[in-house]
């Protein structure tokens, strides 16, 4: 189950509205215009989606031969240039890696992504350093579990797998197996 943590800056952050939207998917299709060049290499313009929460700015996608973008239009509005000029460029060189690759599975943040960042005149970073106070987050319920040695904290998914007797975890300290605490 995944819940939401109110606090009181929540409300503080609105999402971007329609103009900023258009801006930044006018942004991703340069982009994607600029890394065709820089490859040689035919690419067409991909959905932009701004439905993407929680803590990440940006996601590429794809799944067979759907590819879209995803942004959050929460982190945007807060830091509206520094994602534009660094997110949008980031997920466009995902999606240009995976065209370019012809779709076989390559590392996220791997050399043909850090050359194609590269050749965008952008530093290969991976994650941004920016506040995220006042951007609603999603947080994960956590279950009580004990061991030989200590309490853990373990998230749903696997709360269920062991409920349903589908797995077993161990604790990597004293090796003994979670049991759920009563």
């Amino acid at each position: 189950m995944t819940i939401f943590i109110p606090t009181e800056q929540t409300s503080a952050v609105l999402p971007i509205g329609q103009p900023q939207r258009a801006e930044v998917v006018a942004a991703t299709e340069a982009w994607i215009e600029r890394a065709a060049q820089m490859l040689a290499l035919p690419l067409a313009p991909v959905p932009v989606l701004f439905d993407l929460r929680g803590t990440s700015a940006g996601m590429f996608r794809a799944r067979g031969r759907d590819c879209w973008i995803r942004f959050n239009p929460w982190i945007f509005a807060k830091h509206f240039e520094d994602n534009l000029h660094f997110t949008v460029p980031h997920e466009v060189a995902h999606y240009a890696v995976h065209c370019q690759r012809h779709r076989r599975r390559v590392r996220p943040h791997g050399p043909e992504w850090q050359r194609v960042m590269r050749g965008f005149g952008l530093p290969p970073e991976v994650t941004f350093k920016l506040d995220l106070s006042g951007i609603p987050v999603r947080r994960q319920q956590r279950h009580a579990y004990r061991c030989g040695c200590r309490d853990h904290a373990v998230s749903t998914v696997r709360h269920k797998r062991m409920r349903e007797g589908r797995a077993r975890y161990l604790c990597r300290y004293c090796d003994a197996a979670l049991l759920p605490v009563d």
